[in-house]
């Protein structure tokens, strides 16, 4: 995303003229899913002073810093010392659900009973939603790294479930700013 990154988070980039991390806060609320942590990294102040406590999204937000990318295992471990609790779901801070998704994969993965879940996109490719158990978390020491990936915990802990949602929106790259705003701005 650079040169665009350098100067603003991704997470506060737009998707339909809104910041990803405010309609993510906002779609997880609707799912009732109102515990949040958000783990913050490069220019984190401004993704903290978008998002304040929270409420603004009908969310209560605590926030754990992540000082370097160190991989998605060390940013839930960062969360979870802050003091989030398993069973967790676990989203990129730049991408979108289709209403409802986050809910639904949420209780899919409470009855799929297994130690994490992952949900796909109806194309078959993964999405970056995860469901995590403790038997996740408490896995976390020992994995190779840096970077440490939540994959490595995951498969360590067992079977994973696979949970189909609908599509998603993403900010991953810089086309993804346009395609994605595109339609809006018309």
């Amino acid at each position: 995303m650079r040169p665009l990154s350098e100067r603003w988070p991704k997470p506060v980039l737009p998707i339909d003229g809104r910041p990803v991390v405010a309609s993510l806060l906002r779609e997880l609320a609707a799912s009732g899913l109102t515990q949040v942590t958000v783990v913050t990294g490069h220019l984190a102040d401004q993704v903290e002073e978008l998002l304040g406590d929270g409420s603004a999204f009908g969310v209560e937000a605590r926030y754990a810093r992540q000082p370097e990318p160190d991989g998605s295992a060390d940013a839930v471990r960062r969360a979870v010392e802050a003091g989030a609790e398993p069973p967790l779901l676990v989203s990129a801070a730049d991408t979108l659900y289709t209403a409802g998704d986050t809910g639904r994969f949420a209780e899919a993965f409470v009855e799929a009973g297994q130690p994490s879940a992952l949900a796909y996109a109806p194309d078959g490719m993964p999405a970056p939603l995860w469901g995590l158990t403790a038997a996740v978390t408490e896995g976390f020491d020992g994995l190779p790294g840096p970077p440490f990936e939540l994959l490595q915990a995951v498969e360590r802990a067992g079977e994973v479930a696979r949970i189909e949602i609908g599509k998603t929106r993403d900010v991953t790259g810089p086309l993804d700013l346009v395609r994605e705003n595109f339609p809006y701005l018309t």
